[in-house]
């Protein structure tokens, strides 16, 4: 990696704080976390250790309460909801545990989705869903609706969508966490393809054996980052 290559992901003493009725509730505490463009990277900890709420702010889901957060040459610590929207759906694709499919429509038309959005013209968004679902394995599977699929097939859908603006972050919350074994070997398989294609990768997990394969390992608890396995290393397929 060249080592002049701006980060992706600069934050600096990220903090969010939730109003509740016992008094304030501290999720995320002085966090700073540099990543750069190409690495693979597991969010792993206890619940309420802080690593959804740093995925949200990751993701552009949320904004901090303390801190900044600069996302791809962006200061979107301060942006607003209609603001951090766009940055997100131009930007962040999502895969989650409970996939988050339109039930009524087809694989097809669930990848077309975000660039319907995005105001991409119908017959370029067909294209393009119809190129993604052959790259995750479903080309025989557009038709379907999640009904008609397993939970990993569900999930290779998610992941062809996830895929279908070009983000410049894929974000994967507890990916295998609906999936029988072999399902969620062969969506860990699918998605280190993918780090290994040059995407930036950051999965949320309880799992150890998934996050020890990542390229680096930051570790939260009470709201901190207790570790971070430091500089990347290649993504291990197989």
């Amino acid at each position: 990696m060249n080592d002049d290559m701006k980060p992706l992901i600069e934050a600096r003493a990220l903090g969010m704080t939730y109003s509740s009725g016992e008094g304030a509730v501290h999720a995320l505490r002085g966090a700073d976390l540099t990543v750069s463009p190409g690495e693979y990277l597991a969010l792993v900890g206890p619940s309420g250790s802080g690593k959804s709420t740093l995925m949200h702010i990751l993701g552009c889901l949320s904004t901090p309460t303390a801190g900044t957060y600069q996302f791809d040459g962006e200061d979107v610590s301060s942006f607003d909801p209609k603001r951090l929207a766009e940055v997100r759906n131009r930007k962040v694709g999502f895969v989650f545990q409970r996939f988050h499919l339109l039930q009524r429509s087809s694989a097809l038309e669930n990848v077309m989705l975000p660039l319907d959005f995005g105001g991409v013209p119908l017959a370029e968004r067909r294209r393009r869903a119809s190129e993604l679902l052959e790259r995750v394995g479903l080309e025989h599977r557009q038709s379907h609706r999640p009904s008609q699929m397993s939970g990993g097939e569900q999930q290779r859908v998610a992941v062809a969508r996830a895929l279908s603006v070009g983000p410049s972050l894929l974000l994967a919350d507890e990916p295998t966490g609906n999936l029988d074994s072999q399902s969620g070997t062969e969506i860990v398989a699918l998605l280190e393809e993918l780090a290994a294609e040059g995407r930036t990768l950051i999965v949320v997990t309880h799992d150890e054996e998934l996050a020890a394969r990542a390229g680096r390992v930051i570790r939260l608890l009470d709201g901190r980052i207790a570790e971070d396995s430091g500089a990347p290393a290649s993504p291990r397929l197989g």
